[in-house]
C-alpha cells in the first residue's frame, strides 16, 4: 500500500536532463532554449554537465567567428583563410563528440575543453 509522502523526491528521470543536453549543443539559441525552458526548473547533473560543454563550444565558435572577420577583413590572406578553416574542423569535431555524448546519456568530457568548461562555469 502506497501513502502520500509529501517529502518524499522522486529522482528525476534521465530523460529529462537527456533533452536539455541535445538541444543545448544546437547553437547559441538552442542552449539559451535548453536553459531556460527546459533545465531551469528541472536540473539534472547531466543537463548542467552538458550545458557547460555545450556553452564552452559555442562561446569559443562565436569568438573564432568575430577574430576570423577582424582578421580576414584587414589581411584577406588565404593562408589564414587555412588556418580558420582547420579550426573550424577541429571544433566540430569536438561539437560532435560532445552531441555523441548527450544522445548516449553520458558525462564524458569534450577533449582539450571539457574540464575547463566545468571549472569556468560552475553555476550552471
Amino acid at each position: 500500500m502506497e501513502t502520500n509522502n509529501p517529502y518524499q523526491t522522486n529522482p528525476i528521470p534521465v530523460e529529462d536532463g537527456k533533452t536539455a543536453s541535445i538541444v543545448s549543443y544546437f547553437t547559441i539559441i538552442g542552449w539559451l532554449i535548453a536553459y531556460f525552458a527546459l533545465h531551469k526548473d528541472k536540473k539534472t547533473s547531466l543537463g548542467s554537465f552538458h550545458l557547460r560543454q555545450s556553452l564552452l563550444i559555442n562561446l569559443i565558435y562565436i569568438g573564432l567567428n568575430i577574430l576570423q572577420t577582424i582578421i580576414l577583413f584587414a589581411t584577406a590572406s588565404p593562408t589564414l583563410y587555412y588556418l580558420f578553416s582547420i579550426l573550424y574542423v577541429i571544433l566540430f569535431i569536438l561539437w560532435l563528440i560532445g552531441l555523441i555524448g548527450a544522445i548516449q546519456g553520458q558525462k564524458k568530457p569534450i577533449p582539450f575543453l571539457g574540464e575547463k568548461a566545468e571549472t569556468m562555469f560552475p553555476n550552471i
